[in-house]
């Protein structure tokens, strides 16, 4: 029976401080550790120590010389299997560039996720596309009107033998990185060989300060940066052993997800905020947990969430969970992965602020004894910037702001891609000429430290007040948790204190005493913690839109919403909303 790779090395480590990837799989490769692949239940499945990866990774990359010139794309399908990690190494080697596509479960629909893959080969500019036997029908209907191959993982495996490697330079590209399309069509962000390397040796350095004894478990997607980055490249690059979970078995058994920890002595992994609330919706008491081996767990990919993970916390204290544990940060694909982390040991540093003040002057000014409660909104902190990379504050007149004062995030620094791949339209909008890019995400300082309040795109300007539509949605979820599901905010119709305020509540019934029970409770809330006129639709499970970050896509809901797709549960029909705009 096989073992998983070991956490000790067996050489000395080293944080990233590599070139190249290729270099840093040459190092690994040296090393005892390597990549584990785990099934729901927790049942080791496949061993792919450095070592085996790097040999295989230069075998198939001499298959790969002779099929492409270099620096041609290659669409690969981001499956959590070894086969993901040999062929993104092999482009490595090879000099191709691979970028990473998500799987169809994630984006709703077989239709919807044609389009979207067809997209991505437009703007990817593909010479093949490379995927499991089994997902092979569906890319090439994606792809039926475009002249690129799509190999199955068989077929690049047999394509026929060369003699010549051609690795990326510290000058080179490394990967196209999908955006995960919160706000607008995926762009492709680039990857080079130098911001991948700048933002690896951050994060193992500095952000997690990586030791001899820590072990990486994860279920995040390959597709996305958080585990593309954080959870495949950045331990490579530090020679960090990894436990892997299907991001599927999660979803079904998320309590998996702590066992590996447990059984295998994980110190570091990370979750979006639902990935803690899961856990804590699915335990069952039914097994013994120790998690006191876990220092870092992390929080990225959408808003922190104080309530859920204080759930968790309280949860899953009693099986040695720690209380510093908990680790905010920020960042985005733009900047490879991540910007800020909160401190080792902090846990979550709360902030309350008066949401009335905020509201009128832009300001977060910490609430006080007398600042009623459904004025009160708590933030928390996601840390401080990497060294070599700089944060600023800015209005809307690009002045820099300081303190308290609410702005648009921008960043600079080693990790930031040099844009868009072949859309020089939105690489100048987001990029600067002098090398900061626009962030889109709203913030302020506390102290030394980043907090983030939202997305400006998303935010509802209602009769002189900034509305976050955060605040509506959770307003809503906490008024019937048992009993609803995702809620989705925005605006729609009209112009400035003319527009309608709309509210979706996902819910796990269609009985209709209580969905009015549930229907009253929510407008009750809204009313009391957030005073504005909201229209208010219960829908069924599944309607809302998730990106495959696992954040939720406000304005591909509110296009499905204006279209008449989505079902109103009080009158189990399709709604049109005729003469509203369009998202």
């Amino acid at each position: 029976m096989s073992l998983p790779t070991p956490t000790t090395r067996g050489k000395a480590l080293r944080h990233g401080d590599f070139a190249t990837l290729c270099e840093a799989l040459d190092y690994a490769a040296t090393c005892q550790t390597g990549f584990n692949y785990f099934d729901g239940k927790a049942n080791l499945v496949t061993v792919l120590p450095y070592s085996e990866l790097r040999e295989k990774a230069v075998e198939l990359a001499k298959r790969l010389v002779p099929f492409a010139e270099k620096n041609a794309r290659i669409g690969l399908a981001a499956v959590s299997t070894p086969e993901f990690a040999v062929m993104f190494m092999a482009c490595q080697y090879a000099g191709l560039v691979p970028a990473p596509l998500p799987l169809p479960v994630t984006l709703g629909g077989r239709g919807s996720y044609e389009r979207q893959l067809e997209r991505m080969a437009d703007t990817g500019d593909f010479h093949a596309l490379f995927c499991p036997s089994s997902m092979e029908p569906i890319m090439s209907s994606a792809l039926n009107d475009q002249a690129i191959p799509v190999l199955t993982f068989e077929d690049v495996n047999n394509l026929p033998q060369g003699e010549i490697l051609r690795p990326f330079t510290a000058d080179d590209l490394c990967y196209i990185q999908y955006s995960s399309g919160s706000s607008s069509s995926p762009k492709g962000i680039i990857g080079t060989q130098a911001s991948v390397s700048a933002n690896c040796h951050g994060i193992s350095k500095h952000g997690l300060a990586v030791n001899e004894d820590d072990r990486c478990t994860s279920w995040l997607p390959l597709y996305h940066d958080m585990g593309l980055i954080g959870f495949m490249l950045t331990p490579l690059t530090s020679q960090i052993s990894v436990d892997f979970i299907d991001p599927q078995d999660f979803t079904r058994r998320p309590i998996t997800w702590l066992q590996l920890i447990s059984d295998h002595k994980g110190t570091l992994s990370y979750s979006p905020t639902f990935g803690y609330e899961l856990c804590v919706r699915r335990w069952r008491d039914d097994r013994e947990l120790n998690l006191s081996s876990w220092r870092t767990a992390g929080i990225g990919g959408d808003m922190v969430r104080p309530e859920p993970l204080t759930e968790f916390q309280d949860l899953f204290g009693t099986m040695g969970f720690g209380e510093g544990a908990f680790t905010p940060s920020y960042g985005l694909a733009e900047t490879t992965l991540a910007a800020t982390f909160a401190p080792p040991g902090q846990g979550l540093l709360k902030h309350t602020i008066d949401m009335e003040r905020y509201e009128r002057t832009s300001e977060a000014v910490e609430a006080t004894d007398l600042t009623p409660e459904e004025n009160q909104r708590t933030f928390v902190a996601c840390g401080k910037v990497l060294p070599d990379h700089k944060i600023e504050i800015r209005d809307f007149d690009n002045n820099v702001l300081s303190g308290n004062q609410v702005g648009r995030i921008c960043l600079k620094g080693p990790s930031l891609s040099p844009g868009y791949f072949q859309n020089t339209q939105a690489t100048e909008a987001a990029f600067s000429a002098d090398g900061w890019l626009d962030t889109g995400d709203l913030g302020y300082w506390l102290e030394d430290q980043l907090v983030v309040t939202g997305r400006f795109k998303d935010l509802i300007l209602w009769h002189g007040r900034n509305i976050w539509p955060q605040d509506i949605e959770w307003a809503a979820q906490a008024a019937a948790p048992h009993r609803c599901g995702r809620a989705c905010s925005f605006a729609m119709g009209g112009a400035g204190d003319e527009k309608e305020v709309m509210l979706l509540l996902e819910c796990r019934t269609r009985d209709p005493q209580l969905l009015d029970e549930i229907y009253k409770a929510v407008m009750a809330a809204i009313r009391l913690e957030v005073g504005v006129p909201v229209r208010l639709q219960l829908v069924p499970r599944g309607t809302m839109i998730i990106t495959s970050s696992g954040k939720l896509s406000r304005a591909r809901v509110k296009d499905k919403y204006l279209k008449g797709a989505i079902l109103d549960l009080q009158a189990e029909s399709p709604v049109t909303v005729i003469g509203a705009e369009t998202a």
